[in-house]
């Protein structure tokens, strides 16, 4: 019983060391969220210590406050772009957007091929000779489109 009286006679600092316990349980557990409930607890411990309030509401506020600040953070990294150095990586086809090439094989029926890179890929677009310079303008799946250059 002597602990339950320490806590309850020192509640803002329990809070306070609750919340650190859960800020260094999220560097051994993944996930994000243990760090925002231990940013709540500090809070909680912080308010507790500037007006004492009953246990009731103390936890009231914790819960409140964590899920706040948990639903917060969720929304705003769902919205946030992901940085990174290769945007084509998935999109190969986009990269190619804008680059000039010759024709390999005529565009026939609708399709033809051109050699970008090390690679053979397929394009679109209107009938068009052998050696005719193209300008890709987008792309559909793995086919490149063209249009033929003047």
């Amino acid at each position: 019983m002597q602990i339950v009286d320490l806590i309850v006679a020192n509640g803002h600092w329990s809070w306070i060391v609750g919340g650190l316990v859960l800020l260094g349980l999220e560097l051994v557990l993944p996930g994000g969220f243990l760090l925002w409930m231990g940013i709540s607890g500090i809070i909680t411990g912080l308010l507790t210590m500037v007006q004492p309030m009953p246990w009731p509401l103390q936890w009231l506020i914790f819960g409140g406050l964590s899920l706040l600040t948990t639903f917060a953070w969720v929304r705003w990294s769902r919205n946030r772009p992901t940085p990174t150095d290769r945007p084509f990586l998935n999109r190969r086809a986009d990269h190619f957007i804008g680059h000039e090439t010759v024709l390999e094989q005529a565009i026939a029926q609708g399709y033809g091929r051109v050699v970008l890179g090390d690679t053979v890929w397929r394009v679109s677009g209107p009938e068009l000779p052998v050696g005719q310079r193209v300008r890709i303008v987008g792309s559909d799946g793995a086919v490149l489109k063209v249009e033929a250059i003047s």
